[in-house]
């Protein structure tokens, strides 16, 4: 790791100020020390933002909001996320270990980088680290990578358990800017596909911070799921994964969200999928027909062909728990 000077601010437009290619955040550190640690970031200064950003969860009749620096183990924990927005918990809960969900932040999980191997391994060719250089995983082991929605020049996946359950329950991200002017942005628009520009991750402003998450009241606290297959049980990144959560009424599916991980460049909404589900009833053989379509439009890679049963399996599942969570 090459030396760096580092900073800690309590003015947070003069700190967006100072951000720029030479300058990185640190929150909990979990994903950029990572970086810095493999040469992969290699900032001059690195500035810790946790004085000057929010930590608080807070409840009210329309909403869950999240501080930027809430730490994932307090969210998972929380007994309103636990009454009224547990598919959270279970995402949360899902992922990494108990040490670095006690450090990790909520907006640093948003903004953390892929796991593509590739991506970590300086001497292999990878647009998202160096644009231009090439992608290595598209012939290589691409085991762990995208099966839908990837380009050319990119088949990383994202890697975040939370992004998946915040995407099922349409939430807002709310970003705070040099000027100290706050934007809402739909977390469905929030991270990029990879496109031809593989290495811009999200659609974060320039010259802004994520200052907190908004979650909208919903009717899914209670029948919801977090299926999460994986090669080992503890402190591994998902070969699939899905949030399904259901809102039920006089014995039928009102209406229903599914989200997945581990195929795509970001969270994946299964939205046809959701659909075919409203009106219908919560039985196996519409919970296998969902999956049907989601699996349709899957373009998987050499190697990793097996996502398409996994996916499908995890679906039913996943929706299946949800009766019974």
């Amino acid at each position: 790791m090459r030396p760096f000077e580092f900073f800690r601010k309590e003015d947070i437009a003069k700190t967006i100020l100072q951000k720029n290619d030479k300058a990185k955040f640190i929150a909990g550190g979990t994903n950029l020390v990572d970086l810095m640690k493999k040469n992969i970031e290699q900032p001059n200064y690195v500035i810790d933002v946790n004085s000057i950003l929010s930590s608080r969860i807070e409840v009210d009749k329309n909403k869950l909001r999240i501080g930027a620096m809430s730490k994932n183990s307090s969210v998972a924990q929380n007994l309103d996320v636990l009454r009224d927005y547990s598919l959270i918990s279970k995402a949360i809960l899902a992922g990494a270990s108990p040490q670095i969900r006690n450090m990790a932040s909520c907006a640093g999980n948003i903004l953390q980088r892929t796991r593509c191997p590739y991506f970590y391994d300086i001497t292999t060719p990878c647009n998202k680290r160096q644009p231009g250089s090439g992608c290595s995983a598209i012939e290589g082991e691409n085991r762990m990578n995208a099966v839908i929605g990837y380009s050319e020049d990119c088949v990383a996946v994202h890697p975040s358990d939370f992004c998946i359950s915040l995407a099922a329950l349409d939430a807002r991200i709310i970003t705070r800017n040099s000027k100290n002017k706050k934007e809402e942005i739909e977390f469905k628009n929030f991270h990029r596909l990879p496109g031809n520009t593989p290495n811009i991750d999200t659609h974060l402003p320039q010259n802004s911070i994520i200052d907190s998450i908004e979650i909208p009241k919903n009717p899914f606290g209670k029948n919801n799921a977090y299926v999460k297959l994986r090669d080992r049980s503890s402190y591994a990144f998902a070969l699939v994964s899905v949030a399904s959560a259901l809102d039920l009424e006089d014995g039928k599916i009102k209406d229903s969200r599914l989200a997945s991980g581990g195929v795509a460049h970001k969270p994946w909404r299964w939205y046809e999928a959701e659909n075919f589900l409203k009106g219908k009833l919560p039985t196996r053989e519409n919970f296998s027909a969902a999956a049907d379509l989601a699996i349709k439009d899957l373009k998987p890679l050499s190697n990793n062909g097996f996502k398409k049963e996994m996916l499908h399996g995890a679906i039913i599942t996943a929706l299946q728990n949800s009766l019974n969570p």
